[in-house]
């Protein structure tokens, strides 16, 4: 229970950074695309923080999935990136990063660059925790001989 529990804290605080930073690099771009006059009123920039950590969290908790060996990983998968997703989608609504006069060619694109983010990030964190087994196993292996 402790192993969950440190497991659920730490892919959380991973999740959280990552959202940070990935708003930080966002941020960055639209203060050039504005050329410095970018500017967040009535506590935008507040809420739009609040929204990176609830999208970590999003992301994060659901990883808690991969702890349960009967599913499949692409079920596992879906579970992780739908809950995530859906918790993008509505913080996006949400802090206005998604405007609601989008058109739906808007909303597609903005919908198809979430996912794609998101499942690129999936597979570097796969990428690793599979290069991480690798050693783990050689090394069991060698330690046999």
């Amino acid at each position: 229970m402790k192993e969950t529990v440190r497991d659920l804290l730490k892919s959380s605080v991973i999740s959280i950074g990552m959202a940070m930073a990935i708003f930080c690099l966002v941020g960055i771009v639209f203060d050039i695309g504005y050329k410095g006059h970018f500017s967040l009123d009535n506590y935008r920039f507040t809420k739009m923080v609040i929204g990176c950590v609830l999208i970590g969290l999003g992301f994060g908790v659901p990883t808690i999935v991969y702890r349960k060996d009967t599913l499949p990983v692409p079920v596992r998968a879906i579970i992780h990136m739908g809950i995530g997703c859906v918790v993008y989608t509505i913080v996006a609504y949400a802090v206005g990063w998604i405007d609601g006069s989008a058109t739906v060619g808007q909303g597609v694109l903005i919908v198809a660059i979430q996912l794609a983010v998101a499942f690129l990030i999936w597979l570097l964190f796969r990428r690793y925790y599979r290069a991480e087994a690798k050693k783990m196993n050689d090394r069991i292996q060698e330690m046999k001989k």
